[in-house]
């Protein structure tokens, strides 16, 4: 794994967080396993503090857990937490998605369908990392056109909790992205409030069951607990 360069970032406890998340999540850090202070700090090139920082944020988020004496522990992934998340994602989404249908401008709309053309462009090349901005660029795009600013920084913190990073990787998810990012559009462009929150809310939900077969496999989340989320409708 590629160690981006820490040095002189603004709000550098947040990077190493969503680095340490990226870990998590791609498996490198297992659950059981203990992130050290010094030995982060020192990979990532930069002093403990951000990287304690990072850390404590990582426990109020339920992904590690501070050990007397001993640092930061990986707990584990269930199924059941990430089908709540989705969930929940659907849920707000949808309303934010509905409420831009009702407000948005064409200059909001231009500047969304040259993100999407961007996006489609970057899952073409394979380019995770572009694929990853562009499509946190989408969402934030229609979730500043809903004028629900304390909704949407709502939402901002329930997309902690997901694995964006991962989703290039799991398999069909791109295409399944495209065509549901484009039926959003689709929304928009009629402001239709009913027609946008479903496909923003169904467009979450669908992401729920290949992201959990994807960690699955790979041995990221156990098989033990089943999820409580829709395999059937739209796909």
């Amino acid at each position: 794994m590629t160690i981006p360069n820490f040095g002189a970032r603004p709000q550098l406890s947040e990077d190493v967080a969503k680095f340490v998340r990226k870990r998590i999540f791609d498996g490198t850090y297992a659950a059981g396993q203990y992130v050290r202070l010094d030995q982060l700090a020192a990979e990532l090139g930069i002093s403990v503090t951000p990287v304690r920082e990072a850390l404590f944020a990582l426990c109020a988020e339920g992904l590690v857990a501070q050990q007397p004496r001993r640092g930061f522990v990986v707990l584990p992934l269930t199924q059941r937490d990430l089908a709540d998340v989705a969930n929940v994602q659907a849920h707000v989404g949808g309303e934010l998605a509905a409420r831009a249908a009702t407000c948005i401008t064409d200059g909001q709309l231009a500047e969304l369908e040259r993100i999407q053309a961007q996006l489609e462009k970057a899952y073409a090349n394979d380019d995770d990392e572009q694929t990853v901005r562009l499509n946190h660029e989408f969402h934030r795009a229609i979730n500043i056109a809903a004028n629900s600013p304390k909704l949407a920084q709502l939402m901002a913190q329930i997309t902690r909790y997901a694995p964006e990073s991962v989703f290039p990787s799991v398999e069909h998810w791109p295409a399944q992205a495209v065509r549901d990012h484009r039926r959003v559009l689709a929304a928009l462009k009629k402001r239709d409030e009913q027609l946008a929150r479903a496909a923003m809310s169904e467009h979450f939900a669908a992401s729920a069951v290949p992201l959990i077969d994807h960690l699955v496999e790979r041995g990221v989340i156990g098989d033990g607990e089943g999820p409580s989320v829709p395999r059937g409708g739209r796909s």
